[in-house]
């Protein structure tokens, strides 16, 4: 009998276990994946979520895999750049954005180190219910051996699609379609000193350094485009690319793609309910926006921190477990809410008044 059953073990799921084992619970995650390995990604882990893996004791890990620190991002509006001026006396804080094959490795082993127990290569077959209660899961390991295990709680970590949020039939609230698409790979040769996004009429840009002296470069167009873009994916890039900006459109040609292409349009935007009888939901299985501001990794973080914090309330006994996880649900939405709407409306293809105002000020007061 675990305290907490964790279904998923990447950016949301690993934490949530992690933390919850440090408090002294039992937790077991399974994930399908075994590690290291890739997943579809935005990559960027922004100064919040740095300071996250900073608390944990993971950011020298987080150096010593490799990762690039950026230490300055460029907003590009119509070949005009913005760079957002330090804050005098604040400490100066780095973003990274990792490969997963390194991330995911470096929060499972966290997990195993905080005393979790991680199954790899486990896919869930069906959630075990009492009456209207979770009370376990029924998996399959990678060799076909079924087995069951039970918990007081079992947290779906696994997705936008997730199969725990799918058999509790978690309803989604504030839904909108999905706006925008997009493809990506790793190029050296480009010489980024940073990240840059850089949006146009014709869609957007963006690059950043990421491992292994690589630099990781995606443009993005409205969802409607997507039929179009895969049907040429290198010549529509690079056509997209040379529209939007073409002095990266350059720098890219200089360079050389390393790797695959890497593209969805499959990305909706959604809340759900994150909580019911014996289950939770935490990372994008609960919360999910368009990629294009790059927030996912950082919501996954602190989305775990709240949902750790009210596990324990809950497993401890300081607080009823229904309460403690709709206090999980409140946090979490006040928190994401803004940046959410902010979200919609750039992937909309009308950048907010107030960024708008911000680049045009900037531009005017350099002519």
């Amino acid at each position: 009998m675990y305290d907490v059953i964790v279904v998923g073990a990447r950016c949301a799921g690993s934490p949530t276990a992690m933390l919850l084992a440090q408090k002294g619970h039992r937790i077991l995650v399974i994930d399908r994946s075994t590690f290291p390995s890739d997943i579809l990604s935005t990559h960027y882990i922004q100064v919040e979520g740095v300071a996250r893996l900073r608390k944990w004791g993971l950011i020298e890990k987080m150096d010593a895999a490799g990762c690039r620190p950026i230490e300055k991002i460029t907003f590009f509006m119509n070949g005009f750049g913005l760079t957002p001026p330090e804050i005098p006396g604040a400490p100066v804080e780095r973003a990274y954005c990792p490969r997963r094959t390194v991330l995911d490795k470096l929060l499972v082993d966290a997990a195993r180190e905080a005393g979790a127990e991680v199954r790899e290569g486990v896919t869930l077959q069906d959630l075990l219910i009492e009456g209207d209660r979770v009370i376990g899961v029924r998996a399959r390991t990678k060799d076909g051996e079924v087995f069951e295990e039970r918990a007081t709680v079992v947290v779906g970590a696994d997705g936008m699609h997730s199969r725990v949020a799918k058999i509790v039939d978690a309803p989604a609230y504030d839904e909108h379609p999905s706006l925008s698409c997009a493809y990506y790979s790793y190029f050296s040769g480009t010489n980024l000193e940073g990240a840059e996004l850089h949006i146009g009429e014709n869609g957007g840009i963006l690059a950043f350094p990421t491992n292994d002296g690589l630099d990781c470069i995606a443009v993005g167009q409205s969802n409607e485009m997507f039929e179009e873009f895969r049907s040429d994916i290198e010549g529509n890039f690079m056509r997209y690319m040379e529209a939007i900006s073409p002095a990266m459109h350059e720098r890219v040609r200089a360079g050389k793609r390393e790797e695959r292409w890497e593209g969805t349009a499959d990305v909706p935007n959604f809340f759900r309910k994150p909580y019911g009888p014996g289950w939770a939901l935490v990372g994008d299985a609960g919360y999910h926006r368009d990629p294009i501001t790059g927030l996912g990794i950082n919501d996954a973080f602190r989305d775990a921190e709240l949902l750790s914090t009210a596990l324990d309330e809950g497993l401890s006994g300081r607080a009823a477990m229904d309460d403690a996880l709709a206090a999980y649900e409140q946090q979490r939405n006040e928190i994401a809410k803004p940046m959410y709407e902010f979200t919609i409306a750039l992937a909309s293809g009308t950048p907010p008044p107030e960024m708008v105002a911000a680049i045009e000020a900037a531009q005017a007061q350099g002519d």
